[in-house]
């Protein structure tokens, strides 16, 4: 029987890398395996057709992955960052959290959302709104304003 796998959106924000401390301490704890996921798009080429064509050798994933690797090693011990599988790729970020999930077959997907006002503390994220209604799987949401301690 495969490890069971736990699934986590990774953006670079302080919420992210509480959503990423959560998902690790979760999987210490159940001896899941931890996927840590990066989506990025070409800012730019928003609403276009067809993509603008870069130069040769442009490196279009190696800023997101140094990011992400950035992110994870700061997030968790270094035994169990060695351990996470980092996935970047070219997308919606809910979209390739959702997609992620189902290829692993995740028993839980991990999400950051950040914190706002009075109001708007009720209210999720678009990422996490979008993830939150399209799982197939149990979903926890880490708000921004969280101290989480390890």
């Amino acid at each position: 029987m495969p490890h069971p796998t736990i699934v986590v959106g990774v953006d670079g924000s302080t919420p992210a890398q509480q959503a990423l401390r959560w998902a690790g301490r979760q999987a210490e704890l159940t001896g899941a395996a931890l996927v840590a996921v990066m989506a990025w798009e070409l800012p730019g080429a928003f609403g276009w057709a067809d993509v603008p064509e870069l130069p040769e050798g442009f490196d279009r994933e190696g800023p997101a992955a140094r990011a992400l690797a950035e992110a994870v090693g700061d997030a968790l011990p270094p035994r169990q960052a060695a351990a996470v599988e980092q996935v970047v790729t070219l997308g919606n970020p809910a979209q390739a959290i959702l997609d992620q999930a189902e290829e692993d077959a995740a028993e839980l997907i991990v999400v950051g959302v950040r914190g706002h006002g009075t109001f708007h503390a009720t209210l999720l994220g678009s990422v996490s709104h979008t993830v939150t209604l399209h799982a197939t799987c149990p979903v926890v949401v880490v708000r921004g304003t969280t101290q989480v301690t390890g």
